[in-house]
């Protein structure tokens, strides 16, 4: 028992800090369908997408690499990073 409080108790500090530092929310069906479409116009296949710091985010792979590309809410690409 004295094993297990410590434990549980660091866990219920450690749960929500996480939850805050990674601020990652459901992107809706049309915006998805949006992105993916866009993408797929410049020759990505898009594996998955989702919001994180204000921006969309999508993982892609083109010409066998994978990529990060930023979206910003206009639907203009920020950024792209080959992902190693």
């Amino acid at each position: 028992m004295t094993r297990i409080l410590p434990a549980a108790l660091a866990l219920a500090i450690a749960l929500p800090g996480m939850a805050l530092a990674s601020p990652v929310t459901p992107v809706s069906e049309e915006t998805q369908t949006a992105i993916r479409t866009m993408l797929e116009a410049e020759g990505y296949e898009v594996r998955q997408i989702q919001t994180e710091d204000g921006m969309f985010e999508a993982y892609a792979l083109k010409n066998g690499q994978r990529y990060e590309i930023y979206i910003d809410a206009d639907m203009q690409i920020v950024r792209t990073k080959r992902d190693d």
